[in-house]
């Protein structure tokens, strides 16, 4: 490469801050991969870096020398001076161009001029060209730009709506605490070790636990504490004490305390993923019981009194038949007494009821723990705490219940377990989703980067026939990239149902064989792809663009997981107001323990090996078929094979008007 050097003549720029900035500069430029030169306003060449040099083919002092109409095939006057004059009023102005070499070869480039500024009273513009098929790559680049700031806008919506899920959660929680804190019950919550992690304050003063009192199953004097409120120690150890935090089984106990006081007792282990985690006490006081069933006995008038005005809900049962009830009972209910006693049975009333006994030997005189399903006069269903006991009650046999409302409490609960599994949903899905994003970036990503750096070090080294096995391998890269940021803002739009289905009279026939054909050159596998029409006419309303995306990712899936050389069916079918797509593989088969998560976004098989796949397919499919008002369903066998079913209403101008057809066989092969 012949050496440039920079004069101080009248067609030159005159170095103003002295020769070592000017030096330093000229080092800065020429560093530079790009051509870059200064022209003036009479398209004079002022200045031409190294790449510039190497690019047409002359040396700096021959390009000083020379003006823009010596290199460019095309160069006149008036449209130099359009563009001078599109410069000075934009600042900057893009142009093609055909420039010639010294040997008379033609490059095509996209010239960029920028600012022009007066230097030495002349007129310069700072020059930059680019050969044209970088410039025509860029587009892919700026469109693959364009959909990673989409895909970031996506992902923030995401995380928008899973702060709105925490923040339901919060909710759910307060409400929850709220509801505990107005319960009757008293409420304890012990850890795996044994840990007492929390409790209500209807626990603490039933107890009387007085607040110097470390609350642990570990702390001897909190057992000292409680043992001795208990009329029997040696019960309460066995029973409850020493019930290990791991245990599977639910347990009820009777609690007699030294003041007179009578505690039932009821215990569950909580689970999380399959494995205890602690244990949570319910603590009930059934006190009020004995002096109930004595009142109702004894039939003594204070207390019988004392049974009509307690908010504790009371009512005597035999044979089914409802016999005694207390103002609470119907107030709850919503049923009076005489509709109580005399036109409903107990079965009309309680819908569900799971009776616990004692875990220990007690006295036969005390009652059963038992939550009840009732319903209300109204149809409303509500959920009772009950204590259920023997007693005579007019010479015969029956049971006394008597129970508070914990409805409340139940919904709480129900909500907070479903806000959980929304929590830990999104959190799966998220936790797929970037180690799925991580993953099928990096190879592409790889690719360009290893690229680049290739060009950018041998980029005036080497031939362009030696160039463009690296441009074409970022420009299959940036495909790959743009294609899974295609699938996966397509899979956005699906699930947040943005899609509008538009259905078009569509020849559902033709359409399938183009399809088949597509998926079958498309693919490497030499996997035959069969198709079957069985239907007596081809043309349906459909929304091709909705539909094919179906058809599209069952082929492709069903190929990518068989073996080299068995078949693919595609059959089409139609029965009454449906149209059925079944495609069926022979090639590994689905394991029982994924079927169920199938359908779930970034989820794949355990069996998939290196198999590539990003797990949006399937998800996509089940979005996209439920626009369509339809389902799907699988059936499958390891090692074997799968069927993948899609039963799409028929339309006719939208998605929600279906129309009757006979069904008819006409095979396609």
């Amino acid at each position: 490469m012949a050496s440039k050097h920079i004069s101080v003549q009248p067609n030159s720029i005159v170095a103003t801050q002295g020769e070592q900035k000017l030096q330093l500069s000229e080092i800065i430029v020429n560093c530079m991969s790009d051509p870059a030169f200064c022209l003036s306003s009479e398209a004079k060449f002022m200045y031409a870096n190294d790449a510039t040099c190497v690019l047409v083919d002359y040396s700096a002092n021959e390009l000083c020398s020379m003006s823009l109409q010596d290199i460019e095939a095309d160069f006149s006057y008036q449209s130099w001076s359009e563009r001078w004059q599109t410069l000075k009023q934009q600042g900057k102005v893009a142009f093609k161009s055909r420039y010639r070499t010294k040997k008379g070869q033609i490059l095509h480039l996209v010239i960029s001029m920028h600012d022009a500024d007066i230097i030495n009273g002349e007129e310069v513009s700072c020059v930059f060209a680019k050969p044209l098929g970088e410039e025509t790559s860029k587009p892919a680049g700026e469109i693959c730009a364009a959909k990673l700031i989409e895909t970031n806008q996506h992902l923030r919506q995401e995380v928008d709506e899973l702060k709105k899920q925490e923040l339901a959660l919060e909710t759910s929680l307060a409400v929850l605490h709220s509801t505990l804190e107005s319960t009757a019950n008293g409420i304890v919550a012990l850890s795996f070790t044994g840990d007492i992690l929390s409790c209500n304050q209807k626990f603490v003063e039933m107890w009387q636990v007085p607040d110097t009192t470390l609350l642990s199953k570990k702390c001897p004097r909190t057992q000292t504490f409680f043992e001795n409120q208990v009329k029997d120690p040696e019960a309460f150890r066995k029973s409850i004490w020493e019930v290990p935090s791991n245990s599977k089984a639910d347990s009820y106990d009777i609690i007699e305390l030294k003041d007179g006081r009578t505690f039932a007792q009821y215990s569950q282990p909580q689970w999380l993923n399959g494995e205890i985690v602690g244990r949570v006490w319910s603590i009930w006081d059934i006190s009020e019981f004995k002096w109930t069933q004595e009142a109702i006995i004894s039939d003594r008038p204070d207390l019988s009194t004392i049974a009509q005005t307690t908010q504790t809900i009371i009512w005597i049962a035999q044979d089914l038949r409802i016999c005694y009830v207390n103002s609470a009972m119907e107030a709850v209910s919503g049923y009076d007494k005489d509709e109580l006693l005399s036109k409903l049975d107990l079965p009309q009333l309680v819908k569900h009821a799971c009776r616990r006994s004692p875990s220990s030997v007690q006295s036969a005189s005390l009652p059963q723990y038992q939550e009840m399903q009732i319903v209300t006069k109204s149809g409303e269903e509500r959920y009772l705490a009950c204590s259920v006991g023997k007693l005579n009650f007019a010479g015969k046999p029956a049971e006394l219940v008597m129970a508070i409302d914990i409805t409340t409490g139940k919904h709480a609960e129900v909500e907070l377990k479903q806000a959980l599994d929304r929590a830990k949903q999104v959190s799966e899905i998220k936790e797929r989703f970037v180690s799925m994003l991580c993953h099928q970036f990096r190879t592409p990503l790889n690719i360009v980067s290893f690229s680049a750096d290739l060009l950018k070090r041998h980029a005036y080294k080497e031939t362009d026939e030696k160039q463009l096995p690296y441009l074409t391998h970022i420009q299959v890269a940036v495909e790959q990239i743009s294609q899974l940021l295609d699938e996966i803002l397509f899979f956005g739009k699906a699930e947040a149902a943005k899609l509008k289905c538009e259905p078009k009279l569509l020849d559902l026939q033709q359409f399938c064989l183009d399809i088949v054909t597509q998926v079958q050159l498309a693919s490497e596998s030499q996997t035959e792809i069969k198709l079957t029409f069985n239907c007596d006419r081809s043309n349906f309303h459909f929304d091709e663009k909705l539909l094919q995306p179906i058809l599209d990712n069952l082929l492709a899936n069903a190929l990518k997981y068989s073996p080299s050389g068995s078949t693919v069916d595609l059959e089409v079918s139609c029965q009454s107001n449906e149209v059925i797509f079944q495609v069926k593989d022979r090639g590994i088969g689905i394991p029982a323990r994924d079927r169920s998560k199938l359908f779930e976004p970034f989820h794949r098989g355990s069996n998939v090996d290196s198999i590539p796949g990003t797990g949006l397919g399937l998800a996509m499919v089940k979005a996209l078929v439920d626009i369509h008002g339809g389902h799907i369903s699988v059936s499958s066998q390891e090692n074997t094979g799968s069927t993948f079913t899609a039963v799409l209403p028929l339309v006719r101008e939208d998605c929600n008007t279906p129309i009757d057809t006979e069904p008819a066989i006409l095979a396609v092969n």
